[in-house]
This record gives C-alpha cells, structure tokens and sequence, in this order.
C-alpha cells in the first residue's frame, strides 16, 4: 500500500497529465458526449472521436487500476477527484454490451470497482448523469449560434 505522501505524488503527477493539451481537448470533447445506447459507443470508435474517448476511459481505468493495486490511496484518490465518477455515469449503462460485443470482459474494470466501492455509489452515479446533462444543455443554451465544438477545458482541470 502507498504512504499518504506516495499516493499524493501519485495524484498529483494525473493531475499533471490531465492538463496535456491533447487530454484537455478530449476531456472538453467527452463532457459533451451522453451516450444513449452501445450503439453510440460503437460509432464513436468508427468517427473522428473515436482516439479522444479512448484517451479519457482509458485514462481514468488506468489511474482507478493504480488504486486497485494500492499505488494510491483509495480515500485520497476520490476525496481529490470526482471525473472519474462522471465517465463512469456515461459509460456504465452500456458496459455489459460494450465488454460482450469486444470479448474483453475487463473493459473499464478498474473504473468500475473503484466507483462502486464509494458510499452510495449507485445513487451518486445517477445524480451524475443528471449534473453532467445539465451542464452540458446550459452551455448548448450560452453558445453562440454556429458554434459547435466544446468549451475547452480550463487550465485549473
């Protein structure tokens, strides 16, 4: 198990890769998306977005693997981050589809049980779902006509 300093290291240099210009890009793009079906999963992959979920899942499944395996405080991890609770809300309704149509019954694992193994998870995860649409369809509403793309992410992110 990581000491409270190592587990801080270890946040800190996500944090770190969380602000690559790239990374922030995909965050922006994902905040955006609010799949509806598997099936719009699979069309991401096929489309011109297709690196930028892969970045953010994969992202977020390798840092929850770091807290399986005890390289980061459990505690520390989801009293510092909360994102990868809102990724998990978008994915998790298709997850059982997504990992039988690919064989890999691991997809998103390690996101999976650090999210379920919070307090009040399932409840947390709906209201997730919620706060993320809404914000979303504020910003849609703020947009300036013509504008399409995401907001990019803030250099605080």
């Amino acid at each position: 198990m990581a000491s409270k300093y190592e587990s801080m290291e270890g946040i800190l240099r996500l944090y770190e890769l969380r602000r690559e210009e790239t990374m922030r890009e995909a965050r922006a793009w994902f905040t955006g998306f609010h799949p509806t079906s598997a099936q719009d999963i699979h069309n991401v992959f096929r489309g011109d977005e297709s690196a930028y979920y892969r970045m953010v899942t994969s992202y977020w499944d390798m840092a929850c693997s770091f807290v399986n395996h005890g390289a980061i405080d459990e505690q520390m991890f989801n009293d510092t981050v909360f994102e990868h609770v809102a990724v998990f809300a978008k994915v998790q309704p298709f997850l059982e589809e997504l990992r039988a149509a690919s064989g890999v019954p691991q997809y998103l694992r390690h996101l999976e049980q650090v999210v379920t193994r919070m307090p009040d998870s399932e409840a947390l995860v709906a209201r997730m779902r919620e706060v993320t649409k809404a914000m979303t369809a504020g910003r849609a509403h703020d947009r300036p006509q013509g504008r399409v793309s995401s907001p990019p992410a803030s250099a605080g992110d």
